[in-house]
């Protein structure tokens, strides 16, 4: 990540702390619009691509949610989200790898949960964000909001609002290479190829409504994300 970049993420960490502050203190309650962008990036003394990143962040989080041509506002779900944990950020390789660690076990359950409970219609929000990213892969754009949908369309077919909760909270974060947007598998075809396979796989498990495949799959599309990361990390200490 370049200089440039890691400042412009420092800053959008403060204007994502301070309106999360915000909401779960109750100062901004759901329905609340927030300020616009405008107002935020002269509160904040910041750019506007500033504070769009902090607003994207907060949308993936659940927190917040745009009405066309109205503005930004604080959903719904934000006031009775179970969990309060605090900002998360994931500067490192170590730290990714710590974080791929906790999600193997909370995701891979979430998995076979999802395999018995899923209904058809979350079974096809699964579906789309697998053909979403597929699309975006063939198009060369960035296929990091695909993956974290596809991600949080299993969460979802838990039928358990924890599970939707910790994901949310991670938001984005949780897809590597959207942090570490400048390392070469970030943009990679077939890197990029292999990670859509591996979601196939999760989603045909969870399709067959077989628990212990999909809980599987889950568990061998993390490990092998965490054996290119400490890859990486083995080859940027020497």
């Amino acid at each position: 990540m370049t200089t440039t970049a890691r400042a412009r993420q420092r800053l959008a960490q403060r204007v994502i702390d301070e309106l999360r502050t915000q909401i779960e203190s109750g100062k901004l309650q759901a329905g609340d619009q927030l300020p616009t962008e405008p107002q935020l990036e002269a509160a904040f003394d910041v750019s506007r691509t500033v504070v769009r990143e902090a607003i994207a962040d907060l949308r993936a989080a659940g927190l917040v949610k745009p009405v066309q041509g109205k503005g930004v506002f604080v959903s719904e779900t934000s006031a009775r989200s179970g969990l309060l944990l605090t900002p998360v950020e994931v500067k490192s390789i170590p730290e990714t790898l710590e974080l791929l660690e906790f999600r193997m076990a909370a995701e891979g359950e979430a998995a076979a949960i999802a395999a018995y409970r899923r209904t058809a219609e979350q079974e096809a929000a699964i579906a789309a964000a697998n053909r979403k990213m597929a699309l975006l892969i063939e198009q060369g754009l960035s296929t990091v909001e695909a993956d974290y949908e596809f991600h949080m369309a299993i969460a979802a077919a838990t039928n358990n609002r924890f599970y939707v909760d910790v994901l949310r909270h991670f938001g984005a974060r949780t897809i590597p290479r959207g942090q570490f947007p400048t390392l070469p598998e970030a943009n990679d075809r077939a890197y990029l190829e292999k990670v859509h396979a591996e979601h196939a796989e999760i989603l045909t498990a969870i399709a067959d409504q077989d628990p212990e495949r999909a809980r599987q799959a889950m568990r061998a599309h993390m490990l092998a994300s965490q054996r290119r990361y400490r890859l990486l990390a083995e080859l940027q200490a020497q």
